[in-house]
């Protein structure tokens, strides 16, 4: 390479993603020992040492094991949610917590779960703890004691600066028979944590005049990592000026979810990147350097003069950024004491732990107890991305359901929904806003519904006898949806044969027929048809009916869903077995009585209404005797005003 070759380096250095080394001079990075500018937290299931085993299958109890460490006191309590197997609280399970520096909330489904910990438990934890475990001086004594007490350990974890756990009941026996230890563990079978980090590092350059500050994070690749979505939340201060500058690198395939609150800031992604709260379209990234000293030299070509933070993290699909108010001070100040969370932080990471979203290949659902939002105090309301769609509230919840088209929740992730919850928080007079990304797990399983009507609306459990009844069944299959197939629908009638409705995707018997279903649309596949449920006159009309049916690939992978249904005839009598004696007799008793009453009624009003005229005229002297007639004139004629009498 010539003489005229060597100014030309850093330009193309710069066009290939590789800035010039020489920029990063004069800027050593050294952990921030003052008050961070930044607060960063993220969710991950890669824990610094931690491993499993199938030591315990077979024995009166799984084991799980989690061992905490804190960079510096943590001004949160730890929050661990213990989650059942696929099966169900089927079997004992043992949470060995040591943390003896925290205190901590337990929650978990399983009302059987023996607690040993030496952590301060909150009143929330609605279990009682067990003895404490011993105090173990080393990782090995800790894992000997647990494997002698109950011959067998199921996992073991290493957490460091955690906010909330949540730990998955279960055991591989797939795993090795002992438990050993590894650096930089994959706990993704039955561990998600969410960390807050501390390992902020930053510098900055005498040489300049610029005031410009840039943040970077940096994520670690794991080539194993299925991983292809990370959604960032990002806020800022108020006041908070635009001359920042946020970096993000990470593998080139992933794309990134941000989601800003009142910041104004420039991004430099790697990868593609979206921002969800202005509008939805990829916007194409740019190839960053992977190394420590090439992201602070590109920092610099953008006219920064301070690299306010630099971050380093594990894999993850969740990250909360919140830039503090402060400006970014060249001399390292006075460590403060550790100050209270911030609302928007607490909210956060409140949010994540509970989780209250439920999705279905259709609808998502966010249910939220008011009890759970004590911390917070000051919700007024909530929504979703989509502001118009807003939460009904009562005394106790708040309570959203919609259509997953619906709200601004997209659907690019496979199997999950993405979304924002929007917590609208009363400050004195004034009304702020906290976003929460979330992502919501859509099940891989057939769902089925039943309609009164062929608009497919506001689905019932109540099949009626001698009337359509429309059946829809669906699932969400990202891999191949036009490979999935109906196999096959019953009805199955307590004491009769099962109808078989349709099979292979066609109608079986009279009164079936198979619909036109919406076409597939992000993975979700749709069939319906329709069938009448007749019985024959003088049958018996049972109460209750079942609706099964299959769907799956030509393989042998196959999803079998089950509703129980309601039988209701309106032309017969609910239980179509006739009226007792008792009944009868009631019923004869009650009509002689009305008809009694009736007679009498009228028999009341003819006397009280008739005319006078029509009265008999009364004598005002006693009539005579026969012996006494004799003495009258036998031709003699007697006449009255009202009556005439003669004799021929």
């Amino acid at each position: 390479m010539g003489p005229r070759a060597a100014p030309l380096l850093p330009l193309l250095l710069a066009l290939l993603g590789h800035p010039d080394p020489g920029r990063a001079e004069g800027c050593n990075l050294q952990p921030v020992t003052a008050e961070p500018p930044i607060t960063l937290s993220y969710a991950t299931s890669t824990v610094p040492r931690g491993c499993v085993s199938s030591g315990s299958v077979g024995n009166s109890h799984e084991v799980h094991i989690l061992s905490v460490e804190w960079s510096k006191d943590s001004a949160f309590p730890l929050m661990v949610s213990v989650t059942p197997r696929a099966s169900g609280c089927s079997r004992s399970a043992v949470l060995v917590l040591l943390c003896a520096r925290c205190s901590v909330t337990i929650n978990s489904l399983c009302p059987d779960l023996l607690i040993r910990t030496d952590a301060r438990l909150s009143p929330e934890t609605t279990l009682a703890p067990g003895p404490e475990p011993p105090a173990a001086t080393s990782e090995e004594q800790l894992l000997a004691w647990a494997q002698s007490t109950y011959q067998g350990i199921t996992s073991y974890s290493k957490l460091r600066d955690p906010h909330w756990v949540q730990l998955h009941l279960g055991e591989d026996t797939g795993s090795p028979q002992d438990c050993i230890p590894q650096e930089h563990f994959n706990a993704t079978l039955h561990l998600e944590t969410r960390v807050i980090f501390h390992g902020v590092k930053g510098c900055s350059r005498e040489d300049t005049q610029s005031t410009r500050a840039a943040h970077i994070i940096r994520m670690e690749p794991e080539p194993s990592s299925p991983i292809t979505e990370v959604n960032l939340s990002l806020s800022c201060p108020k006041r908070a000026g635009s001359n920042q500058i946020l970096i993000l690198q990470s593998r080139a395939n992933l794309t990134w979810s941000l989601s800003v609150d009142n910041c104004h800031i420039q991004f430099l992604v790697s990868g593609n990147y979206k921002i969800t709260t202005l509008f939805s379209q990829l916007i194409p990234g740019e190839l960053l350097p992977d190394t420590e000293q090439g992201l602070i030299a590109k920092a610099f070509e953008k006219n920064c003069s301070v690299i306010a933070s630099y971050s380093v993290i594990p894999a993850s699909t969740h990250i909360s950024l919140e830039i503090q108010e402060h400006e970014v001070v060249r001399r390292a100040p006075v460590t403060p004491a550790p100050s209270a969370p911030t609302t928007d932080l607490l909210s956060r990471a409140l949010l994540l732990m509970l989780q209250p979203w439920k999705c279905t290949d259709e609808t998502m659902e966010i249910v939220i107890a008011r009890s759970h939002l004590e911390p917070i105090k000051e919700v007024v309301n909530i929504t979703l991305r989509d502001i118009s769609c807003q939460a009904e509230k009562n005394a106790t919840h708040f309570m959203l359901k919609t259509p997953l088209s619906h709200c601004g929740t997209s659907l690019e992730g496979r199997g999950h929904a993405n979304n924002e919850l929007i917590l609208s928080l009363a400050k004195g007079t004034a009304l702020r806003s906290v976003r929460v990304a979330f992502q919501c797990m859509i099940p891989r399983e057939l769902f089925l519904r039943l309609f009164p009507t062929a608009a497919f609306e506001a689905p019932q459990t109540e099949l009626e006898v001698n009337k359509e009844a429309f059946v829809q069944a669906s699932m969400r299959w990202e891999d191949h949806p036009s490979d999935l197939q109906l196999k096959e629908c019953w009805l199955a009638v307590p004491g009769r044969e099962p109808m078989l409705l349709v099979q292979g995707g066609e109608a079986h018997g009279a009164g079936v027929a198979v619909l036109e279903g919406p076409p597939s649309s992000h993975g979700r596949k749709v069939w319906r048809f329709r069938f009448t449920y007749t019985v024959p006159e003088g049958r018996h009309v049972p109460l209750s009916a079942t609706l099964k049916c299959k769907a799956g690939l030509q393989n042998t992978t196959i999803f079998e869903k089950v509703l129980e249904v309601t039988v209701k005839d309106s032309w017969r009598l609910p239980n179509n077995r006739g009226l007792g004696l008792a009944a009868v007799l009631g019923i004869t008793f009650g009509a002689f009585l009305i008809g009694a009453l009736l007679t009498a009624g009228l028999w009341y009003i003819y006397s009280h209404t008739r005319p006078i005229s029509k009265l008999q005229p009364v004598s005002s002297t006693a009539p005579a005797s026969e012996s006494s007639s004799t003495n009258h004139s036998i031709g003699s004629t007697q006449s009255t005003p009202c009556s005439t009498s003669s004799m021929a």
